[in-house]
C-alpha cells in the first residue's frame, strides 16, 4: 500500500526533483519488502536449523556428564524441575483466562503422562545413551513414529487403507524403521575411518580415559532394547495426551503439569534407585550442572517455543523432517568430543530408520492434504508437542 501511494504521488507531481526522490524511496522501499519476504520465508528453516544444533548440544554435554558418573534418574529429576520453573510463569499468565477446570480424571491422566513420558521414557533413554553412544541414542530415537504409528492403530486414532499409496508409505515406513533398529542394536560390522580428527579424549592420558568410561559399560544390544522400550512409552504419551488434549486444550498448562508431576514421579524412582547414595544428588559448578540446567532450559524451554511457533506457521511434518539433522550433528561431535566410533552396521540401521521415518512423514503429510488439515492433522500435532517435551 505504501508503495502504490508513493508511485501515484509521484504521477501527480510535475516537480521532476520530486519525481526523482519518489522514484528512489520507490527502489529502496521495494528492497526492503524484498528483504522482509526473503526473511519470513527463511526464519523458519534457520530456527529449525539452530534448534537441531542446541539439541545435538545436549546429547554431548549429557553423555559427557554420563561419561563423568552423573546419574541419569537424577537428571530427569532435575532437568523437569528446571522445565517446570521455567514453563509454569507463562502458562499462569497466558492460559489464566482460556484454563478449563480441573477434575479428577484429567487429574489422572496428567499423572499416567508424567509417568509415561517424563520418567519412564526418559530413564530408560538415558540408561540406554549411557550404555552405548550419543549417536546411537540419537539415530534411535527416529524409530518413535513408527511406534506411534502401530499405537494410532490400536487405539484406532489412525485409518489405514490399503489401497491407498499414503498408508501403504506408513505401513512399509514402520516395517523399515523397526527392521534398521535391529539392526543397529544387533550388527555392528567394521569399523569405519571418518575423514575428520576425532577429538581429545584420544589425545588425552590413558589413565584419563578409564577414568571417564568406568562410569558405564557399552552394551548396545541392552541399550538399544531399553531406548526402544522408551520410545514405545513416549508413543503411549503421544497417544493418552491427544486424548487429554481434547478435554483440558490448555497446552502451556498441561506441559508446566506433565514437568511438575515428571518431577515428583521421577523423584520417587530416583530415591529408589539411588538409595544410599546422596552424592548423586550433590550439586557442583560442574558438567553436571551444566546438563541439568541446559536440558531444562534450552531443550524443554526454548524447543518447546520455538517449535510451537515454526509448527503453527509451517506444519508439524516440517517440524519433525529436521531431526535427522540433528542425528548428522550428533555424530560428527560425538567423533570428535567423545571419541565415539562408527560402524558399518549402525551406519546402515540408522539410513535404514532414516528412510522409514521419511516414509511415515511422508504419509502423514499426504493424510493432511487430503484432509484439509484438518482431522488426521490434530494427531500429528500431538507428535510435535511430545518432541518438544522430551528428548530430542
Amino acid at each position: 500500500m505504501m508503495l502504490k501511494k508513493i508511485e501515484e504521488n509521484a504521477v501527480k507531481t510535475n516537480s521532476p526533483v520530486s519525481s526523482s526522490n519518489d522514484k528512489e524511496h520507490v527502489v529502496v522501499m521495494k528492497k526492503i519488502s524484498w528483504y522482509s519476504t526473503a526473511w519470513s520465508h527463511a526464519r523458519p528453516y534457520l530456527a529449525m536449523v539452530l534448534l537441531q544444533f542446541g539439541y545435538a548440544a545436549m546429547s554431548i554435554i549429557t553423555k559427557l556428564a554420563l561419561n563423568k558418573g552423573m546419574s541419569q534418574h537424577v537428571l530427569v529429576v532435575y532437568r523437569h524441575a528446571v522445565a517446570t520453573a521455567l514453563i509454569a510463569p507463562f502458562a499462569l499468565i497466558f492460559d489464566r483466562n482460556s484454563r478449563p477446570k480441573m477434575t479428577r480424571g484429567t487429574l489422572l491422566k496428567i499423572a499416567l503422562l508424567g509417568l509415561l513420558e517424563p520418567t519412564i521414557d526418559q530413564n530408560l533413554y538415558y540408561t540406554g545413551m549411557k550404555l552405548t553412544t550419543a549417536t546411537f541414542a540419537t539415530s534411535m530415537k527416529n524409530i518413535l513414529p513408527a511406534f506411534t504409528f502401530i499405537l494410532a492403530l490400536a487405539f484406532r486414532l489412525e485409518k489405514i487403507k490399503l489401497k491407498k499409496a499414503q498408508s501403504q508409505a506408513k505401513i512399509w515406513g514402520t516395517i523399515v524403521t523397526l527392521a534398521g533398529a535391529m539392526v543397529m542394536t544387533w550388527f555392528e560390522g567394521a569399523r569405519l575411518n571418518l575423514p575428520w580428527p576425532q577429538g581429545y579424549y584420544y589425545q588425552a592420558s590413558t589413565s584419563s580415559i578409564a577414568t571417564d568410561h568406568a562410569a558405564h559399560q557399552d552394551d548396545p544390544v541392552k541399550g538399544g532394547l531399553m531406548i526402544a522400550a522408551g520410545c514405545l512409552s513416549w508413543a503411549a504419551f503421544i497417544i493418552l495426551q491427544a486424548i487429554t488434549l481434547k478435554s483440558y486444550p490448555a497446552e502451556l498448562s498441561l506441559t508446566a503439569m506433565i514437568c511438575m508431576m515428571g518431577t515428583l514421579e521421577g523423584s520417587i524412582l530416583a530415591v529408589g534407585l539411588e538409595w544410599g547414595n546422596p552424592s548423586a544428588w550433590a550439586i557442583h559448578m560442574d558438567i553436571k550442572l551444566l546438563a541439568y540446567v541446559y536440558t531444562g532450559v534450552v531443550c524443554s524451554g526454548i524447543g518447546y517455543y520455538v517449535q510451537g511457533m515454526v509448527m503453527k506457521s509451517r506444519g508439524p511434518v516440517f517440524v519433525t523432517a529436521f531431526n535427522p539433522l540433528g542425528m548428522v550433528i550428533v555424530t560428527i561431535a560425538g567423533s570428535i568430543f567423545l571419541s565415539e566410533l562408527l560402524f558399518v552396521g549402525r551406519v546402515i540401521g540408522a539410513g535404514m530408520i532414516l528412510v522409514g521415518l521419511y516414509m511415515v512423514l511422508w504419509g502423514k503429510s499426504r493424510d493432511q492434504q487430503a484432509t484439509g488439515n484438518g482431522g488426521g492433522a490434530d494427531h500429528d500435532q500431538q507428535f510435535i508437542i511430545a518432541v518438544e517435551l522430551s528428548t530430542l
